[in-house]
């Protein structure tokens, strides 16, 4: 019996989802739990598994197709099986599934014709094998004349328009990730009102601490994420979240925990961080650095933060300014632990120091609150063993 491929609901509220890869291919074999395709959604790019056996048939949604959630894509059917009519009947190359914008404003492709005339008519129709070709050789298809059927550009024909030489060179597309990211980013710093906190705080009991509970088992991150947290108990407007014209108070603080991952960056979560000990915060980051690095990342791995940490001090950066990820109302913004020269009463000593920059959205919280939590916030590194669940 056929099972249904549908697009999931990866995220609460999601509407839609985009194609950003298949990673099997038409007539492929399948078994359960084999990664079919990735999928971007508003928070991340993830990836959907099979949730049957068989052999994949009757793709309808291809590579840039937005769709709803829950509307069949592909199937999966036993060997010599045919998928049900109605995917048959749109799995011609021209068809695609039906869809609606996307948060970012991309667009889907219509599953009826295109009426003549229409925007959609005059894009090339084109073989799924010869869009993959096409890809690979660098060749713009919308100067391909199509000798296919309706004039549907084969694959012969993208190797006939790269072996004339009217193949263009491939622009260096950006990966989904790193395009998420920047669309992102983008519009938080033209429509978030930005204002930056900067406080330089001694780093000796954060670096006692650490020593304690053992330099291989706890990072300095792990140590801010449970402080932070704590602190965030005491000014919960910090952890509120701008929504739709209003200030939305949120139950729980999660932690997100920006990581580097291959052309872009992904906020990890630490869920109830601030009720988590300090050995159970240091185990999720770690399995959640594991899955960033090998692009396992789950939806729930980073869905639901309310504050953002980032840590450049690992590359020596001694400060920096962060861009919020909104509908958060702040981010952390970290620099490394150096040694420098300041005043102890009134006579000049080394010690070890770190530069805290508060980004934080004004619709949210103002100037003196985002200082009331910076000053507690940098007296919880100040004598970390008080604050934090060991």
């Amino acid at each position: 019996m056929a099972t249904s491929v549908v697009m999931p609901a990866l995220e609460m509220a999601q509407e839609t989802g985009k194609i950003v890869s298949w990673l099997k291919k038409e007539g492929d074999s399948v078994s359960k739990g084999d990664i079919l395709l990735e999928v971007e959604t508003d928070k991340a790019v993830v990836e959907v598994e099979a949730t049957a056996a068989g052999v994949l048939a009757g793709v309808k949604s291809h590579e840039g197709d937005v769709v709803p959630v829950g509307q069949t894509i592909a199937w999966l059917v036993a060997p010599g099986e045919q998928p049900p009519a109605d995917s048959q009947a749109t799995a011609a190359p021209a068809a695609r599934a039906t869809s609606t914008p996307s948060p970012t404003g991309s667009a889907g492709r219509s599953q009826a014709a295109p009426a003549i005339g229409s925007e959609a008519s005059r894009s090339p129709q084109i073989s799924p094998k010869a869009r993959r070709l096409a890809k690979e050789k660098g060749v713009d298809i919308t100067k391909i004349v199509g000798t296919g059927p309706d004039g549907t550009i084969s694959s012969e024909d993208v190797l006939k328009a790269a072996e004339a030489g009217t193949s263009t060179p491939a622009p260096a597309a950006l990966s989904a990730v790193a395009r998420l990211m920047a669309e992102r980013t983008t519009q938080s710093w033209t429509q978030v009102p930005h204002f930056f906190l900067v406080r330089e705080v001694e780093a000796s009991g954060l670096l006692q601490l650490r020593e304690k509970l053992g330099v291989a088992v706890v990072t300095h991150t792990d140590l801010l994420v449970a402080l932070t947290a704590k602190a965030l108990a005491k000014h919960p407007r910090l952890n509120a979240s701008w929504d739709n014209r209003s200030i939305r108070m949120n139950p729980a603080i999660n932690i997100s925990i920006a990581m580097a991952v291959q052309d872009g960056v992904v906020g990890a979560v630490i869920p109830n961080a601030d009720k988590t000990a300090i050995a159970d915060i240091a185990a999720q980051r770690r399995e959640l650095t594991e899955r960033a690095r090998s692009g396992k990342l789950k939806p729930a791995d980073v869905t639901g933060g309310t504050f953002t940490i980032t840590n450049l001090g690992m590359y020596n950066v001694d400060a920096f300014n962060a861009i919020i990820l909104p509908p958060q109302a702040a981010i952390l913004a970290v620099g490394r632990i150096d040694d420098r020269v300041v005043a102890v009463n009134g006579q000049p000593a080394v010690r070890p120091m770190m530069t805290l920059t508060l980004s934080g959205d004004h619709r949210v919280v103002d100037g003196a609150q985002a200082a009331v939590f910076l000053n507690d916030l940098a007296e919880a590194i100040r004598v970390p063993g008080q604050w934090i669940n060991l």
